[in-house]
């Protein structure tokens, strides 16, 4: 107590010390003390629109009130009762701002700015006050104790905020680093000396008139204070995504009020309170992503009132909540990813506002009856991963707002709804890992917005209907591991937005691969193994330029395999057990070398029509829309001539002696006209090409590829998106771009060259992973932030890049890295909508773009957290993140996940610096969009981590 003594004693001298130099203070002639602390606090908070009001006296004016003021009210004497700059864009930080002179205040509502440091330690001097909201900021620091002063509040919201728990509070600076002044930094030492910082303060149990609680989204940490229990008046309790532990206190029970409350996402533990489910009022209660057992409180909603209940990602255990069967006025249940047993047809009822239902991973046994069908406004429907049986309800199909259903891994026999087609909303459906036979219902191919079908590892026969080809919007087709029969419906070509994966193996398919598959130009997993196909695998494959993964094993196919990397580079066990396939691959015969002969001399004659039809067309005319114009830096290249006829020649590419049509001719002559032994990369929509020239600088053109006319379009999309973004960004870390071209044929966009290529070529080869020490991936690491925070910041409007991976991200001859590849970027519209179709490389896509394709921020923090993690480990961080998704426990150990190539790091300098990068990139990868910190936070932390003068807190 005596620490406790010495601490409180230390608030007093500062509060006096405080009040002393207001009572010293000589006020400026004309204003009022309320005006003058109003107007002294406005020079340090922007000049935004709502605070042109507050103007000063002119000299021979009288006292000025400031009650005319924008965001201010007054009551009838003239003295400031509400001070009101919610969501007006407010920058700097409250220590500008003389409180003690607002002794009428009731309302501060400061929500939903940009206002850094602490909550100023003497806010209890604000004794009338009654509403206090200081949401969505960036204040840090604890919790004044004198708050506890403020017994008239009936709100208090210090949510989303930075207010210091056991992590370090420099995880998310985004402002003025106020946490260094002197004052916060003894109050840190004063804190940590009684053990009580980031604790909600005892003190709160004071402030007995309090209605709603708010301290969502901060770093509290320790257990709840018991004096909780005195706040008898309190209806909505929120304390969720901060780092509290313990037990849930029984005094919670008392609460007789209460209608929400939300412990998601802490580190609780222990049994939950029977009595909590005697809360007759409660609407909402959270109590998910814990690491709480027991049973759930079997009354939870003994008042019939209960909205929303979430227990998901915790241990619990024994029954689904009796009261629960009854409870009609649920509209969102969260329960999946414990141990609950029951059963499904005894333990549920009919809900008419349900609207989700997660029960997913659990032992929950039973069927499902049509009584589900009557949830009219049901949306997701998820119970994968339990031990049902019986059949699917045909009325499940009147669900015509249903939008995700996953029944995967149960044991549900008899066949498929045969009007299935009638959810037209449905993107999402799997039925994997059943024990579903008969047919796949012709009707599939009604659900016109599926992005995700997969029906594998059952036992349905007969052929695939060719209506799954109309399901436009398909990314993720999987069909494997059943008995299907018949031919491959050439129409599944049709589906050009598959991406993630085609999977048809394991079945009893017969017939020819069908060349229509060709047009599946961005799919990167196609297996087609372990069936009966015949044929060869169609040459035209070779376009297919998306695809990082194929299997073709256990066939009878003959021929070539098709001429492109992907096919080259295959593992040989995916052409195992076929007939007679052949090329330049371990374990298959060359092919006859008369037909490679052949096709060569059909190629080569080819190219020469090629060539001449180009260089016709380039007599007749040229015309150069743009090269090489941002080319305002000489220094870039030499001087030296190209020969001995040109020595007389400026530097063709410098501004002042540009011309198109010389550079234009340049290019093609260094690249022969773009052959392949100048080909440096090649990607799912474009050829990269080193360019040699005389007397300049190596660069690297991206030369784009066209198939048909519907390629075209979407490349020449690409390219404009491209060229927009480019021309608006400059940054160290993005790879710089000199121009573009467009004639005739030749499309291709010219940049600087990175010689060491892709870090994902780099981290895949051992020798390459070896010579990317830890110093040098650190330093990538915080390359690719910085270079995300002046996208997201520092443009206007801000540029999201769509596709952050480690196959976009190039290494000069340092092996520093660099941001490229901007064809699917964006312009972020700041007042309207950013709705768009789903862009990006799957493994580092958000997962809530699987829902809402909307183009945020906070999607690419997510890309780049995994992209953090793979360069740490050296590989893709898929296992990492998916246990990181399902496990309370968020601890990781370094030498669990760092690259085992490179021998651990001894300077701990070095490991400090892995360790705040891993949080950080733990942090990025979170489920919900509105926990990852921004690039800037990111940026801004790494940048004083990695620095060489990095203050230590």
């Amino acid at each position: 107590m005596a620490n406790r003594g010495n601490l409180v004693s230390l608030e007093v001298i500062w509060l006096a010390s405080l009040l002393l130099s207001v009572y010293f203070h000589n006020p400026t002639s004309g204003l009022n003390s309320e005006a003058e602390a109003l107007l002294k606090w406005k020079s340090n908070i922007g000049d935004e629109e709502i605070l042109r009001s507050w103007v000063s006296p002119s000299s021979n004016s009288n006292v000025t009130s400031p009650c005319k003021w924008r965001g201010i009210t007054c009551n009838d004497a003239g003295s400031v009762t509400v001070i009101n700059l919610a969501y007006t864009g407010l920058r700097g930080t409250l220590q500008d701002l003389d409180i003690s002179s607002f002794p009428n205040l009731l309302r501060l509502d400061l929500k939903f700015n940009k206002l850094t440091g602490t909550i100023p330690s003497n806010i209890g001097v604000l004794s009338k006050l009654q509403f206090l909201d200081l949401s969505t900021n960036s204040f840090d620091g604890t919790l004044p104790l004198s708050l506890a002063n403020l017994t008239l509040v009936y709100e208090l919201d210090v949510s989303r905020n930075n207010l210091t728990g056991i992590l370090d509070p420099r995880l998310f600076p985004d402002g003025s680093g106020s946490t260094r002044t002197g004052l916060v930094s003894l109050q840190h030492l004063l804190l940590q000396s009684t053990g009580l910082e980031g604790r909600i303060p005892e003190e709160i149990g004071n402030l007995k008139n309090l209605s709603i609680l708010d301290l969502t989204t901060n770093y509290f940490n320790g257990p709840l204070p018991a004096s909780l229990g005195n706040l008898s008046e309190l209806r909505i309790l929120m304390l969720p995504k901060n780092l509290l532990s313990g037990t849930i206190p029984p005094s919670l029970c008392s609460f007789r009020k209460l209608t929400e409350l939300n412990l998601l996402m802490n580190k609780f533990s222990g049994k939950v309170p029977a009595g909590l489910g005697n809360l007759s009022s409660l609407t909402v209660l959270h109590l998910a992503e814990n690491n709480l057992t027991g049973n759930l409180p079997p009354q939870v909603c003994r008042g019939g009132n209960l909205v929303n209940f979430s227990a998901a990602f915790n241990n619990f255990s024994g029954p689904i909540p009796v009261s629960l069967k009854n409870c009609r006025t649920l509209f969102r249940v969260r329960l999946e990813y414990n141990h609950l047993s029951g059963t499904l047809d005894q333990d549920f009822g009919a809900y008419p506002n349900l609207t989700y239902i997660d029960l997913s991973f659990n032992k929950l046994r039973g069927k499902l009856t049509q009584k589900w069908g009557e949830c009219q406004n049901l949306q997701v429907l998820k119970i994968a991963g339990n031990m049902l049986q019986g059949k699917i309800p045909d009325n499940i199909v009147e669900l015509n707002q249903l939008q995700i259903l996953d029944l995967s891994f149960n044991q549900i026999s008899g066949g498929m709804p045969s009007e299935l087609g009638k959810l037209s909303k449905l993107f999402f459906l799997s039925l994997k890992a059943n024990q579903l036979s008969g047919q796949v219902p012709a009707g599939i191919g009604e659900l016109s917005n599926l992005m995700t079908l997969d029906l594998s590892t059952n036992l349905l026969r007969g052929p695939i209907p060719p209506e799954i080809g109309e399901c436009s919007k398909l990314q993720l087709l999987n069909l494997s591991k059943n008995q299907l029969n018949g031919t491959i419906p050439y129409q599944i070509g049709n589906i050009i937005v598959l991406q993630d994966l085609l999977d048809l193996s394991y079945n009893q398919l017969t017939g020819e691969v069908p060349t229509q598959f060709a047009k599946l130009t961005t799919l990167e997993c196609l297996n087609m193994s372990h069936n009966n196909l015949s044929g060869s695998i169609p040459p035209s494959f070779r376009d297919m330029l998306g695809l990082v993964s194929i299997n073709f094993s256990y066939n009878s196919l003959v021929g070539s395999i098709p001429d492109s990397n992907v096919f080259r580079s295959a593992d040989p066990s995916v052409y195992t057990n076929n007939k007679d396939l052949c090329g330049e691959v371990q374990g298959l015969r060359p092919c006859d070398a008369a037909t490679t002969v052949k096709g060569g001399r059909r190629k080569k004659s080819k190219a020469l029509v090629m060539v001449a039809a180009i260089t016709s067309a380039l007599l007749f005319s040229i015309t150069i829309i743009g090269v090489l114009a941002f080319l305002r830096q000489q220094k870039l290249f030499g001087s030296s001539s190209r020969n001995e006829d040109k020595s007389k020649r400026e530097n063709p590419f410098s501004v002042c002696h540009f011309d198109g049509k010389l550079v234009y001719r340049d290019i093609i002559e260094a690249t022969n006209d773009f052959d392949d032994m100048h080909c440096i990369g090649e990607g799912a929509s474009a050829k990269v090409y080193k360019i040699e020239i005389p007397g300049v600088q190596p660069l690297a053109a991206k030369k784009l590829k066209f198939s048909d006319r519907e390629s075209e379009m979407d490349m020449a999309k690409i390219f404009s998106q491209e060229v927009a973004a480019l021309t608006r960004l400059r940054h160290r870390n993005i790879v710089k771009f000199y121009g573009f071209c467009s004639q005739g044929s030749h499309t291709f966009l010219v940049y600087e060259l990175m010689e060491r290529g892709s870090l994902s070529s780099i981290l895949s080869s051992d020798t390459g992973a070896k010579e990317l020490q830890w110093e040098k991936r650190i330093n990538a690491i915080q390359s690719i932030a910085n270079a995300l925070s002046y996208m997201h910041h520092d443009c206007f409007p801000p540029i999201i890049h769509r596709d952050i991976s480690s196959k976009n991200v190039l290494l000069n001859s340092e092996l520093e890295a660099h941001v490229s590849d901007f064809g699917t970027s964006r312009f972020l519209k700041p007042d309207s909508s950013n709705w768009t179709t789903i862009a990006g490389t799957y493994g580092y896509l958000a997962p809530e773009l699987a829902y809402k394709m909307e183009v945020t921020e906070k999607s690419e923090v997510y890309s780049f957290g995994v992209l953090a993690m793979e360069i740490l480990m050296g590989k893709h961080p898929a296992e990492l993140v998916s246990y990181l998704q399902s496990s309370a426990d968020q601890s990781i150990s370094l030498e669990d996940v760092l690259d085992k190539r490179l021998s651990p790091p001894a300077d701990m300098k070095v490991v400090d610096q892995i360790t705040i990068i891993l949080n950080v990139a733990v942090s990025c990868v979170s489920e919900d969009p509105q926990s990852r910190p921004t690039m800037r936070s990111v940026s801004r932390l790494l940048d004083m981590e990695t620095s060489s003068d990095s203050i230590a807190v």
